[in-house]
């Protein structure tokens, strides 16, 4: 009767949603670099890809001071994802690295888990920010939240 008092839609549990954060900071321990995940029901009218960098802009994410900040974008129920790197990263890596990322997540998904391909992704992804982007204790700084940021 009143949809607007339902409860948001949990997409994962407590200890899933755990382990997808535990994996963002143990992923930024390593680098200068940041990783955000993003989680919504649908991606309409837009192709994945466009809509993890319309997200990533409306985040700020590119206002990282090596432009080395990735966004993991999933939508749940349109089974759509893709990851964003900002231009500092992206130009390290180049486009098979993030289409080999994506798809290592959808074999994770086929087998129905979610929560751990996120996680392997973001470790990943940590992992290559590592390489190109070390983490540096005089000057590294948690620029952006490690939680999940959730959409409708």
């Amino acid at each position: 009767m009143f949809p607007f008092f339902r409860k948001k839609n949990k997409f994962f549990s407590d200890e899933d949603a755990h382990l997808i954060v535990k994996a963002i900071r143990q992923a930024e321990k390593r680098t200068s670099g940041e990783v955000r995940v993003f989680v919504e029901s649908k991606c309409r009218w837009m192709d994945a890809i466009d809509r993890a960098a319309e997200l990533f802009f409306s985040l700020k994410m590119e206002k990282t001071e090596q432009r080395n900040a990735v966004l993991v974008y999933i939508a749940m129920k349109d089974h759509q994802l893709a990851v964003f790197g900002d231009e500092g990263i992206h130009n390290k890596v180049g486009t098979a690295y993030w289409n080999n990322v994506v798809a290592e997540m959808i074999s994770s998904f086929n087998k129905n888990d979610y929560a751990k391909g996120i996680a392997e992704c973001v470790i990943q992804v940590g992992d290559a920010l590592t390489e190109h982007f070390p983490y540096d204790s005089d000057t590294d700084k948690n620029e952006l939240p490690d939680d999940i940021v959730f959409g409708h």
